[in-house]
C-alpha cells in the first residue's frame, strides 16, 4: 500500500502547455488520494482558425498514448484524463472508441471530460444545457454532437477562440463571468465550462449561488467522476454542488 496514496494512486493526464489542471485537481485531492502527473507534449503554436485548431488536437491525439504509458511504472491504479477537446471527438461512439483505447493502452479505467460532465449532468437532472469552450467552432460542434448524441438538447454555445494553448490559461474571470451570463437564461436547466486549462472550478461553485442552477466546471466533474468511480465518496465544499451533495 503506496504511504501517500493508500486510498487511490490516480494517474493524470493534461497537455504540456495546459498549467490549470494539474493545481485544480490537487485541490480536490481527498487525504490518501495522490495525482501523478504526465504531460502530453505539444507545441504552444498560435491558433486562429479552426485549420489551427485541428492539428493541435491531431498533435494531442498522437501523443497521449506515450504520455500515458509513463504513468504505468508507477503502477496507478486508475488514469484521469485533463484535456477536453479529445474526448468529445467524433460524437458518442468516438468518445466511447477513444475511451476505450486509453483504457487498453493504460491498463486501468478512465475518467475523461466527455462522460464525466454527462454523469454530472445526470446527477442533476438538467437535459436543456448550454455550454462555453476557450475552443474554436469546428471543436464546439464536436462538443455539440457529444452532448446531443448523450440525449441533451444544447440551447446554445459559445466559444473563446483563444489565441494559443497557453493562452488559454490567462482567460480571465471576467471572461468566465461573461460567458456564463451570455449563455444563462429560463430555457436552460444547466451550464457546462469545457477546457481543462481554464480555471473555473471555483467561478463555477460562485456562479450556482447567484444562478440557483448547475454550472459545471469540466475540471470538477472530471475529478469528481474519477473519485466517485472508485468508492471516494468525501464530500468537499468550495468546489459546487457536484462535489459536497453528489
Amino acid at each position: 500500500m503506496d504511504h501517500l496514496g493508500w486510498r487511490m494512486k490516480f494517474g493524470t493526464l493534461g497537455p504540456s502547455t495546459n498549467t490549470i489542471v494539474q493545481p485544480d485537481f490537487d485541490d480536490m485531492r481527498p487525504v490518501g488520494v495522490t495525482n501523478h502527473y504526465s504531460r502530453i507534449v505539444i507545441p504552444n503554436r498560435p491558433v486562429s482558425n479552426d485549420d489551427d485548431f485541428m492539428r493541435l488536437v491531431a498533435e494531442i491525439q498522437d501523443n497521449t498514448l506515450e504520455a500515458a504509458a509513463t504513468l504505468k511504472s508507477c503502477e496507478m491504479q486508475y488514469l484521469v484524463m485533463g484535456m477536453s477537446a479529445t474526448t468529445f471527438w467524433d460524437g458518442r461512439k468516438g468518445a466511447e472508441a477513444y475511451r476505450e483505447l486509453l483504457r487498453n493502452h493504460a491498463g486501468v479505467d478512465v475518467s475523461c471530460g466527455s462522460f464525466a460532465t454527462e454523469a454530472a449532468l445526470n446527477a442533476h437532472g438538467a437535459k436543456r444545457i448550454a455550454f462555453f469552450s476557450p475552443y474554436f467552432p469546428v471543436a464546439n460542434a464536436q462538443v455539440r454532437r457529444f452532448y446531443e448524441e448523450s440525449g441533451f438538447t444544447v440551447v446554445r454555445d459559445l466559444c473563446l477562440e483563444r489565441p494559443t494553448p497557453v493562452q488559454i490559461a490567462h482567460s480571465t474571470d471576467a471572461m468566465c463571468r461573461d460567458s456564463i451570463r451570455a449563455l444563462d437564461g429560463d430555457d436552460v436547466d444547466a451550464i457546462v465550462q469545457v477546457g481543462t486549462n481554464m480555471s473555473m472550478v471555483r467561478m463555477a461553485a460562485a456562479a450556482e449561488l447567484y444562478l440557483d442552477k448547475p454550472v459545471i466546471a469540466i475540471n470538477t466533474a472530471t475529478y469528481w467522476h474519477a473519485l466517485r468511480a472508485n468508492g471516494i465518496d468525501d464530500k468537499l465544499q468550495g468546489f459546487g454542488r457536484l462535489l459536497s451533495h453528489f
